[in-house]
């Protein structure tokens, strides 16, 4: 299938790791034909991806706060100076803190909702700036943790919830300008973010996922390059689930028991 990323310009945010979602998305878009800016916290981290993505096409990147206003707007300023459009942005920066509600500081909820849902709001007022003449694609990291909560981290599931709604709004509000708004929510992927969860609840967590295993930032990649092209033109206000079939029913392993006893 063609997705028509030959020339286009698309920015990931929270792209610095090699082993995240936002890396392997600035992956496969290179390897779609793209040209790709990045944003990470720190320079060091971006200049080090950057290095990382040339292998795969032309990249650049910004070190940017996108909690801070005025960090977010110098990041697409330098975006739109070095490459003279965007035509896909991706939210994807995340902090994924563990943390009972009742022992949170309102200061550590500020810095999730800073970091999970201004950022998502504050992208998306520049992206606006940079895309409503022409048209273009934003696409935001939503969670599972938005369809079902998790004690334990509900600042971080009261973000991803908020994120879901902002998106939908976002579409019908950016429709009349050609952009579409669309996002991902992504079960349980292997990533630095998730390692402690994983190593700690690794074989529980495959039990609740119908093809019994564990995404891969590459699975996530590919269903959001297909959901930001052209292919994808009719699509807006609209959430793909990447969770290998997470608790799509309630015993989602009852097909691997089944099996087990058929072959004794």
């Amino acid at each position: 299938m063609e997705l028509g990323y030959e020339g286009k310009v698309v920015g990931i945010t929270g792209a610095g790791s090699v082993k995240g979602i936002g890396f392997a998305i600035a992956r496969r878009m290179l390897r779609e034909g793209a040209k790709v800016f990045i944003c990470d916290l720190k320079q060091e981290v971006v200049d080090d991806a950057v290095k990382a993505l040339s292998e795969f096409g032309e990249a650049r990147g910004y070190a940017a706060d996108v909690s801070n206003p005025a960090s977010v707007t110098a990041m697409f300023d330098s975006a739109m100076k070095d490459f003279g459009k965007i035509d896909v942005f991706v939210s994807n920066a995340g902090i994924y803190p563990q943390s009972a509600l009742m022992d949170m500081t309102p200061a550590q909820w500020d810095m999730v909702m800073g970091v999970n849902l201004r950022s998502v709001f504050l992208c998306a007022q520049n992206a606006y700036r940079c895309m409503k003449d022409k048209g273009g694609v934003l696409i935001n990291a939503a969670s599972y943790a938005a369809v079902i909560g998790s004690a334990g981290s509900g600042a971080y599931a009261a973000s991803k919830s908020a994120v879901y709604s902002l998106t939908k709004t976002l579409a019908a509000e950016l429709a009349p300008y050609g952009i579409r708004v669309n996002g991902f929510i992504p079960g349980v992927i292997q990533t630095g973010m998730t390692r402690a969860v994983v190593d700690e609840k690794g074989d529980q967590l495959v039990n609740q996922i119908a093809l019994h295993r564990l995404g891969q930032p590459d699975d996530v990649a590919c269903a959001v390059a297909f959901l930001a092209s052209d292919a994808a033109s009719y699509l807006t206000g609209t959430f793909v689930e990447i969770s290998g079939g997470k608790l799509c029913v309630q015993n989602p392993d009852y097909g691997y028991k089944k099996l087990e006893k058929e072959n004794g």
